[in-house]
């Protein structure tokens, strides 16, 4: 796991962006989504993606086994909603290991919260989500949404071996669909899934990420 490339990484922080412009899209108006209760964000466009996000949120739908419906925790994000939680993350590892340089303490943040700059849901081009049954009640994938590689021992992280045989089937069911529909997972944590960004774009070999930052208010 030390071997993954992060949000930090130049690898990810060095590919540019040339932005196509499409709007931010709000999932509860596309039916065939359940919505998560957790307070995670409280930005205005907290269940809004872009458009070649959501279209292919949408497909993904259609790959879910029956009886399974994709559940939405959070999208776009605003700046300033980004930041203070990089900060205080940071603040919260630097409290752990006061030795950490200041490279080690972005790195070891951007496993679990990127660097605003380069963040994939400021650009609406990322999602949080789980799996939920018929009724909406979230199924079990090995760990809370948002759970920290700390507070969980690292079961956070997709592949992790710590987890229920079970969560494991419930994750590759994740990956099937979302995969299949064109967005990539940020290993670290199995309920982040993007496309767009510049993770997609290092993941995929795109020449460039297609999403920048965009205001909730204002389009791209």
């Amino acid at each position: 796991m030390t071997d993954l490339v992060l949000l930090a990484d130049p690898q990810i922080t060095e590919i540019g962006v040339e932005e196509v412009g499409e709007p931010l899209v709000d999932l509860r108006e596309l039916g065939g989504f359940a919505f998560s209760h957790l307070k995670v964000n409280e930005g205005p466009a907290w269940s809004s993606v872009r458009r070649g996000v959501a279209d292919r949120l949408l497909h993904a739908t259609e790959l879910v086994p029956a009886g399974v419906r994709l559940m939405i925790v959070e999208g776009h994000r605003e700046p300033a909603v980004q930041r203070r939680h990089f900060d205080a993350y940071c603040a919260e590892l630097r409290t752990a290991d006061p030795d950490l340089t200041d490279l080690q303490l972005r790195r070891l943040a951007s496993r679990y919260i990127s660097p605003p700059e380069v963040a994939p849901h400021v650009a609406g081009a990322a999602i949080d989500l789980t799996l939920a049954d018929v009724a909406g009640r979230p199924l079990d994938l090995g760990t809370a949404v948002n759970a920290t590689p700390e507070e969980s021992e690292g079961a956070c992280y997709f592949d992790a071996a710590n987890i229920s045989s079970q969560a494991r089937e419930h994750r590759a069911t994740l990956a099937d669909a979302l995969g299949a529909a064109g967005l990539v997972n940020y290993p670290t944590e199995w309920w982040h899934w993007s496309f767009g960004d510049r993770y997609w774009a290092w993941s995929t070999r795109a020449r460039c990420a297609l999403y920048g930052p965009v205001d909730a208010d204002r389009p791209a």
